[in-house]
């Protein structure tokens, strides 16, 4: 048991301690390096540059940049350079259009170390001096172009900015990727005021012409339904007294469908009128008189002669009609 455990700490001293340490000396002394993903390892001594190693992986330095790596550590240096992608976003950069309205351009571009001897050694801050690259180049570039293209065209704005910049940008240490203007926009708060209330206008005068056109059409349509309604019906009109003509023509041919016709009719005008009507029995002259008379009296006209000469009409050989102005009373049915 206690050999176990005596085993235990000298494989956790021995892994964990020593290897370390082990390696570390090793890489101190330039006999190897292990250079990661997406990073660069420049070797410095006295001012010059021994080697520059770019591809990731296990390096045994003495075979790469010569003897001189066991001392590149103790009277040199080593610098490492992230190589990976980069990318920036320069916010509303002013220019002016031909028309002289102030706009501003937001600028995004990708930018990649190609070059990283250039990068320590032809510009102290390469990044910086890149980012006013672009700046100057978008101004230089997209200023005086027509309004009307500076907001519709972006590819050919986002290629004019980067084939101005990818020269300069070369010489220190940077390649250029992909640059595209991402957005438009005016400076001015007065200008955007102005704008927005004219598109306000234009909308207001589009949706009453809209609106105006709709009624005008629709007007069209109903003055055109009428006149046709007016003619079919002044037709029918013109055409209905030749009809009821020729029809009650043949109607009276024949005498006995003439006259039931027009008793029919008679009835049906009378029962439309809404009057009261009171049958009475024939050969009941004294019953005649007396309901003549007492309508008289009630309405104080010349009104019972008239019905009074009416009732004498016969129906049907056995009852008159007579037309009341008032209702009946309930001793009379």
């Amino acid at each position: 048991m206690e050999q176990f455990f005596a085993g235990f700490i000298l494989t956790f001293i021995g892994c964990f301690l020593v290897l370390p340490l082990f390696l570390w000396m090793l890489r101190f002394l330039g006999l190897y390096t292990i250079v990661y993903e997406g990073r660069c390892h420049v070797y410095l001594l006295f001012g010059q540059v021994l080697g520059v190693l770019k591809e990731p992986g296990l390096y045994f330095l003495p075979w790469h940049i010569g003897i001189k790596s066991l001392i590149v550590h103790l009277l040199g240096s080593c610098r490492v350079i992230d190589t990976r992608l980069d990318q920036e976003y320069l916010r509303s950069q002013p220019v002016n259009s031909e028309e002289g309205a102030p706009m501003g351009i937001g600028i995004w571009y990708e930018m990649i170390i190609s070059n990283p001897v250039s990068y320590l050694f032809k510009n102290i801050n390469p990044r910086e001096s890149l980012s006013t690259n672009v700046r100057s180049s978008s101004v230089r570039c997209l200023s005086n172009m027509k309004l009307e293209d500076m907001l519709e065209d972006r590819h050919t704005m986002s290629l004019k900015v980067r084939e101005e910049v990818s020269p300069q940008a070369l010489e220190w240490g940077y390649k250029v990727g992909s640059a595209y203007i991402r957005k438009v926009h005016f400076r001015d708060k007065r200008m955007i005021g102005q704008i927005e209330e004219k598109v306000v206008n234009r909308l207001r005068q589009v949706t009453s012409a809209i609106k105006q056109d709709g009624a005008n059409q629709v007007s069209i349509i109903t003055s055109t339904a009428e006149n046709q309604a007016a003619a079919e019906f002044a037709r029918a009109a013109a055409v209905r007294p030749k009809i009821v003509g020729e029809a009650l023509q043949e109607i009276s041919r024949d005498p006995e469908i003439s006259s039931a016709l027009f008793e029919i009719l008679e009835a049906q005008r009378i029962s439309e009128s809404r009057a009261q009507i009171t049958m009475i029995p024939s050969n009941t002259p004294m019953l005649r008189q007396m309901l003549a008379a007492e309508t008289y009296e009630d309405t104080g006209t010349s009104e019972p002669a008239r019905l009074s000469a009416y009732a004498d009409k016969p129906i049907d050989g056995n009852k008159n009609i007579s037309k009341k102005t008032r209702p009946a009373s309930p001793h009379r049915n």
